[in-house]
């Protein structure tokens, strides 16, 4: 494998994004003079790499003619609005019928959510620049919903260079990684990996014999903890804490994935008496639609999360659980005393509602931050959970004094051991590392190095490999 330009019939993987960062996902496939688009993913984290959403990818090479998704997280399909909106894109985007189900929630409400930010910003005054504009509009996001084009779980679908099937990845609901069979070669895009013996979704399912395999690499050299007892019995502390206090318990939490595991895991320890019901405010419109459409999508649901439906209980719904749709519904509850849980996006606290609930509760010592998902590099919730004593927030700095706890084990990534035992299953000849800092991508490289024998390359963001 080499890095090389593309000038023909061999089929090439440009590196567009997600190479030598967790975010911006988006791997460009081009054989016999097609194309197709493996994620079309948001950068996110610090500011130097958030402006990459500003750069045009399409610079130096053309257009896909089609758009594949792993599945719905917006570090996976966050540009499509923009792909579509400013770059005038207009060919099929295949998904999951669960991921193109989330996605109607999830794309108007990130374009929402820019032109709300951007509006802040001008009203605040707190932009670099004059005026601030959102990358894309809800109006964006509704077009680009025109375009998808949901598939069948293992089922082949032509696509532009070939054929595509999409498995199941246990990542979050809809989440697939993607095989792609073209020039002869079978390629398969592990989008994320998710983890055995989590509540509510099945298990991931390993790919076969893939001639290159793209795998993720977030928490390459790290292990989680069991993520069963561990999990609970840590969530359990937290509402001992925070019970017969009038402190407040915020878990920023992703709203696709994190948040029904947390909810599911609440409504468990309620029903095994080991924690006191409180109140729990849910408090992200994206939050509670995705929640629905997860409960409706019993085909991807495990056996214990089918037996409790069959049995007529409600798994996703704590006995408290209260729905904030409204952002005056959201700023009530600033004004409120605990003892109160509330569970609000953005996961990495960079974005949504979850930024003002900090502002109002990291001055106070009664209060805690649990963050339950990955933190990349240059986020807010990176530097709260790295043990930062201020935070910026709206322009403003806000002193640290409530408890900041990280409960590693909600993780829906595959730690290293069990990217290893995905990657054992599926025998690949080659191995491209993606979607990981750059400490976690060599980690994960000398593992596979030391258990396979295979060296794992590690693109750049704008590389080129021909196959």
């Amino acid at each position: 494998m080499a890095t090389t330009p593309y000038h023909g019939p061999m089929t090439t993987i440009t590196f567009l994004g997600g190479a030598d960062t967790v975010t911006g996902s988006r791997f460009l496939v081009r054989s016999n003079g097609r194309s197709t688009l493996v994620d079309c993913g948001l950068f996110q984290g610090p500011r130097s790499i958030r402006q990459l959403n500003w750069k045009d990818p399409f610079r130096n090479v053309e257009l896909p003619e089609t758009v594949l998704l792993t599945h719905a997280h917006i570090d996976h399909t966050g540009y499509l609005p923009r792909l579509v909106g400013t770059h005038g894109y207009s060919g099929e985007v295949r998904a999951t019928r669960a991921t193109t189900d989330l996605l109607s929630v999830m794309l108007p409400d990130s374009g929402r959510i820019q032109e709300e930010d951007a509006a802040y910003a001008n009203k605040k005054g707190y932009s670099r620049h004059k005026p601030a504009l959102p990358l894309y509009t809800e109006a964006d996001a509704f077009k680009a919903m025109k375009l998808m084009a949901p598939v069948n779980y293992h089922d082949w679908v032509e696509v532009p260079v070939g054929r595509a099937r999409f498995s199941f990845a246990g990542h979050i609901l809809g989440s697939a990684h993607i095989t792609v069979e073209t020039g002869g070669h079978r390629i398969t895009f592990s989008g994320d990996v998710g983890r055995w013996d989590i509540p509510v979704l099945k298990d991931p399912q390993p790919p076969q014999d893939a001639d290159l395999l793209l795998i993720e690499s977030t928490y390459g050299g790290r292990s989680h903890r069991d993520p069963g007892a561990d999990a609970n019995e840590m969530m359990a502390r937290l509402f001992d804490r925070i019970a017969g206090t009038d402190g407040v318990l915020v878990i920023p939490a992703f709203s696709i994935g994190r948040t029904q595991e947390i909810l599911y895991r609440i409504r468990e320890l309620e029903e095994e008496g080991r924690i006191p019901s409180l109140p729990i405010y849910l408090d992200s419109p994206m939050a509670i639609d995705a929640t629905e459409i997860y409960a409706r999508h019993n085909e991807e649901h495990d056996m214990e999360m089918q037996a409790l439906k069959q049995s007529g209980s409600s798994p996703l719904r704590p006995r408290q659980l209260r729905f904030t749709h409204t952002i005056a519904e959201s700023k009530r509850l600033n004004s409120m005393r605990g003892p109160m849980v509330i569970i609000s996006a953005s996961g990495m606290a960079t974005a949504g509602r979850v930024p003002h609930h900090l502002k109002r509760r990291l001055p106070y010592p009664e209060n805690i931050v649990a963050f339950v998902g990955y933190q990349a590099e240059g986020t807010r919730g990176r530097d709260l959970v790295d043990g930062a004593d201020r935070i910026r927030i709206h322009g403003k700095d806000i002193a640290v004094r409530a408890e900041i706890t990280r409960l590693e084990a909600y993780s829906a990534h595959a730690d290293e051991d069990e990217l290893v035992r995905w990657v054992r299953a599926a025998s690949p000849k080659q191995v491209v590392l993606v979607h990981g800092e750059d400490a976690a991508r060599r980690a994960l490289a000398d593992r596979f190095r030391e258990e396979f024998g295979i060296v794992a390359h590690l693109p750049d963001r704008g590389d080129t490999i021909s196959i």
